[in-house]
This record gives C-alpha cells, structure tokens and sequence, in this order.
C-alpha cells in the first residue's frame, strides 16, 4: 500500500467533513460513495476524527417553529475588565444553568472579534423568556457587560448547514 501524505490525508479528511455537515445521517455506504472511498475508509477517517475532537457530536436540525418555539441572537459587548473570571463562569456552564432554569434552550455559543465579543444562539417559548434570559445574564455578568442587542430570527434560510425544507416560506417574509 502506498503511503499516503498529510496533505492528502487532510484532503479526504475534509471531504467527509463537508459531506457530514448536512448529510451525517447518510450510511457509511452512501458516504463512502458520495466521496469515491471505501466504507472502511470512511469509518476509520470518521472515528479519527471523533477522536481527535475534530468532529464533537451529531445532532437533529429542527424546525422549532412546529414546538412553538422561537430563535433568538444575543450579542453582547464586555466592558473592560479582566476576562479571566468570566471565562470561569463560563467554562463552568452557569449560564448553561440559568438557560435552563428560565426554560431556554443554547444552541452555540461564540467568543468574537469585533463590535461584539460574544454571540449566543437560543431558543426561547418567546420574547418575554428570551428577555428574562437577557435580562438574568446582564444582571449575573453585569461587570462584564457592556451592552447587550436581543435579535429574533424570524426565519431561518440554512441552519447547521442544512436549508430550510420549507424555504418558499420566504417570501411570506419579504
């Protein structure tokens, strides 16, 4: 067998990567042929990657509107204080916790740079909760923040990397 170079390696690795982002339900077989590989080969680059935490998880990409729930975008801006405590809280998913104590669901959360320097993505039943969720995180970070800007997403194009199946719903909208 021919030994094979990182590049190249890298290359296949990337090709299941970008295949996964919006078909990680498809078998192996179907992975394998949609990259031109063998199903052994994409199981072993799969649980490499796994491995590596290259890949965290799989999850469902879910329209929430049908759970009457809503999407909501926090940016927030720090103040100028020292960062290191609340990387503490967060690294100690607090905010996770009060999320889940309001009835808020996180879907990503993101360290920035620029205007902002944090985004967090979440599901709410509706605005009144989104603002409670708003409102605790200022009041538990209020040394951190700076300012806060609450978005609702009113509707979701592409998510996850999976378009929305429902996509000419868009014009109701535009």
């Amino acid at each position: 067998m021919a030994k094979r170079s990182r590049a190249e390696v890298r290359k296949d690795e990337e090709k299941i990567l970008f295949l996964l982002q919006s078909h990680a339900k498809d078998s192996l077989e179907t992975i394998a042929k949609k990259c031109g590989f063998s199903v052994p080969k994409v199981r072993r680059i799969i649980k490499t990657l796994e491995e590596s935490k290259t890949i965290w998880g799989y999850h469902a990409v879910t329209d929430y509107e049908k759970y009457d729930l809503k999407e909501y975008i926090l940016l927030i801006r720090k103040a100028n204080k020292p960062a290191e405590e609340i990387v503490d809280k967060i690294i100690s998913r607090e905010m996770e916790k009060q999320a889940e104590d309001i009835g808020v669901i996180i879907g990503s959360s993101y360290y920035l740079h620029g205007t902002y320097d944090w985004l967090i993505c979440f599901v709410a039943k509706d605005l009144k909760h989104a603002k409670k969720f708003e409102s605790e995180l200022v009041k538990t970070y209020r040394t951190y923040i700076q300012e806060t800007n609450l978005l609702e997403n009113i509707f979701p194009v592409k998510r996850s990397g999976i378009q929305n199946p429902e996509i000419d719903k868009l014009r109701e909208f535009v």
